[in-house]
C-alpha cells in the first residue's frame, strides 16, 4: 500500500470499539488531569501572558479608594481614575521574536532535490506560522505544531495555542511525548443563551480520540486518524468503504519551547509592567486633580467635625473645617499640593530598565545616545538578547529535528524521495543590528588576506553568497568578451525607427 505508516487499516467501528476498551479505561484519570489542568497556575500564566500581550492588563481594574464616614475604604468615583498602559511587555515579546524569526529559516543540505522539496513545505506561509509559534513560546512558555493531512490529502502544519495542550511526557526533561490532550471550547447557543461547549482530543500513536467535556466528565464523540485518502485514489481499498485511516506511529505534536523550563516571559516581568502602568496612571491622576486647582482648603471657625467626616472631606472635597481655641474670626486658607514630575520620571526609567534586563531585551534609546555606535557597543547592548536567542535556538533546533521526521515520512510515502538519512542544518538568521560602514571597510581591508568567497559571504549587502558569487563570475566573463558593450557605445537606430 502506498501510504503505510506501519499500522494496518482499521474500520471506524473497530476504532470506536478499541477506544472503548483501551482508552476509556483511563477515562477517570484523564477527567481528573483535565480538570486540574484547566485550573492550574501554569495555564493561568499562559493566559495571563496572552492577555498582557493584547493590552488586557490588571491596571484596567484600578479603583480610587477613599476613607468613608465609618473609617472603611470605599471607592470614590468622583476622583480622577486614569488607567494607562505602556505595554513594554508586548514590545519585549515582539523584539525577541523578530530578532530570531523575522528572517526566513534556512535549511542547508547538499542534496538539491531535498532542498527543493523542503521549499514546498517551509514556504512563506510556514514562516508566518513560525513567528506566531515564537510568540506562543514567549507568552505561554511553549508553542505547538501539529502536522497532518487535510481531507484532500494535502500535507499541512497547524498551530495549537499553548493553553489548550496538556502534554504527558515520557521523560523528566520533556523531550518525548507519550500522549497529549487538547482541551478547547467553542461558544454555542442553547436556546437563546450562549454558553461554552468544551471539547477534548486525545493524541497518541494510534490516532485522535474525540470527546465532549460535560460537567467534568468525558463523553465519547468520535474517533478518526491523521491521514484521510479517497478510496478511488487507492486501488487496494475496499470499494465498499469510502475512506481509509492511517497513523504516524508517533504523537504528531511538536513542542517549541521558549526555554528549557517552559516558563512564560510574563512571569519574569509582570510586577514591573504593573508598576509602569501604576506610575503613569497615578501621575495622570495627580495632573488632573491639579488642573482643577487641587489644594486643601482650611475653613476656620465654621464648626467642628468628627474624625470620620474629617477624613472623608479631606479625601473627597479637599477641605476641612476647624475652630480656633480663641474663637477668632472665620476665614479660608489653602494648602497647595504639588506633583513632582521628576520623581515619577526617575521611578519610570528604573522600572523600564529593570523590565528590559529581566526580559533579556535591548534598549534602542541606549544606541541612539551613542551617536554612531561601533561594533563593541552594539555587542554590549545586544548581549542580553543574544543569550536568550541562543537558548531558544537550542530548543528550536531539537523541535525542527522532530518536525523534519514527519516531513521526511511525507516525502517518502508520496514518492518525492527517501531523505530520512540526509544530513541537514537548520540555520536561524538573526536580525542583527550592525555598523555597515565599518563592516564594508573591514571587507575591503581583508582583500588578499582571506578568500574572496569569505569576503562576499560576510558583506552586509549580500543575502545569498552563492548567487552573488555566481553573478560576479558572470560579470567577469562578460567583461572579457570582446563584443561586450559597457554601455558607452551609442545604439544604432533600428529599422522601424528609420521608417518613422
Amino acid at each position: 500500500m502506498l501510504f503505510d505508516f506501519g499500522m494496518e487499516t482499521r474500520r471506524i467501528n473497530e476504532i470506536i470499539e478499541m477506544g472503548a476498551k483501551r482508552k476509556l479505561t483511563d477515562k477517570v484519570f484523564l477527567e481528573c488531569e483535565i480538570r486540574k489542568f484547566i485550573e492550574s497556575k501554569e495555564r493561568r500564566a499562559m493566559l495571563e501572558g496572552k492577555a498582557y500581550y493584547a493590552y488586557d492588563q490588571d491596571i484596567k481594574n484600578k479603583r480610587r479608594l477613599a476613607i468613608g464616614e465609618n473609617g472603611k475604604m470605599v471607592e470614590d468615583v468622583q476622583l480622577p481614575n486614569c488607567k494607562l498602559i505602556d505595554n513594554q511587555y508586548a514590545a519585549m515579546v515582539d523584539q525577541k521574536v523578530d530578532y530570531v524569526l523575522s528572517k526566513p529559516v534556512t535549511f542547508k543540505t547538499d542534496n538539491k532535490k531535498y532542498a527543493k522539496a523542503l521549499g514546498t513545505v517551509f514556504n512563506k506561509n510556514f514562516q508566518r506560522l513560525l513567528k506566531n509559534v515564537g510568540k506562543d513560546s514567549y507568552n505561554g512558555g511553549i508553542g505547538w505544531l501539529y502536522p497532518y493531512y487535510d481531507q484532500e490529502g494535502n500535507f499541512c502544519i497547524r498551530r495549537f495555542a499553548p493553553e489548550e495542550i496538556l502534554p504527558f511526557w515520557k521523560d523528566d526533561d520533556h523531550t518525548e511525548l507519550d500522549c497529549a490532550v487538547r482541551v478547547h471550547y467553542v461558544w454555542a447557543y442553547e436556546g437563546d443563551k450562549e454558553k461554552k461547549v468544551w471539547y477534548v482530543e486525545v493524541y497518541d500513536t494510534e490516532g485522535i480520540h474525540y470527546f465532549e467535556y460535560k460537567d467534568y466528565h468525558l463523553v465519547p464523540n468520535y474517533t478518526t486518524y491523521y491521514f484521510w485518502r479517497k478510496a478511488e485514489e487507492n486501488p487496494d481499498t475496499d470499494t465498499n468503504d469510502s475512506s481509509e485511516f492511517y497513523s504516524w506511529n508517533k504523537v504528531p505534536l511538536i513542542a517549541f519551547k521558549g526555554n528549557n523550563i517552559e516558563l512564560p516571559l510574563i512571569c519574569k516581568c509582570k510586577c514591573l509592567q504593573d508598576g509602569i502602568n501604576e506610575v503613569l496612571s497615578s501621575f495622570s491622576d495627580g495632573m488632573k486633580e491639579n488642573s482643577a486647582g487641587t489644594s486643601i482648603l482650611i475653613i476656620k471657625n465654621y464648626g467642628g467635625t468628627n474624625l470620620g467626616e474629617f477624613r472623608q472631606n479631606l479625601m473627597t472635597y479637599k477641605a476641612v473645617k476647624v475652630e480656633t481655641v480663641d474663637g477668632g474670626e472665620g476665614g479660608v486658607d489653602s494648602l497647595k499640593i504639588e506633583v513632582n514630575a521628576e520623581n515619577y520620571k526617575v521611578i519610570l526609567q528604573e522600572l523600564k530598565k529593570a523590565l528590559i534586563q529581566n526580559c533579556r531585551g535591548y534598549d534602542v534609546e541606549e544606541l541612539k545616545t551613542n551617536g554612531s555606535p561601533n561594533e563593541m557597543t552594539i555587542k554590549a547592548v545586544f548581549s542580553g538578547i543574544d543569550l536568550d536567542a541562543n537558548e531558544i535556538e537550542t530548543e528550536y533546533q531539537a523541535s525542527f529535528e522532530q518536525l523534519l521526521w514527519f516531513v521526511n515520512v511525507h516525502f517518502k510515502n508520496t514518492g518525492v524521495g527517501d531523505f530520512m538519512n540526509e544530513e541537514i542544518d537548520v540555520i536561524f538568521n538573526r536580525d542583527l543590528m550592525i555598523n555597515e560602514s565599518q563592516i564594508i571597510t573591514d571587507c575591503q581591508n581583508s582583500v588578499g588576506i582571506i578568500s574572496s568567497k569569505t569576503i562576499v559571504a560576510n558583506h552586509p549587502w549580500v543575502t545569498d553568497p552563492e548567487a552573488e558569487w555566481k553573478q560576479i563570475e558572470e560579470e567577469k566573463n562578460e567583461a572579457l568578451d570582446p563584443g561586450y558593450d559597457f554601455g558607452n557605445t551609442p545604439k544604432e537606430p533600428d529599422e522601424e525607427d528609420e521608417e518613422e
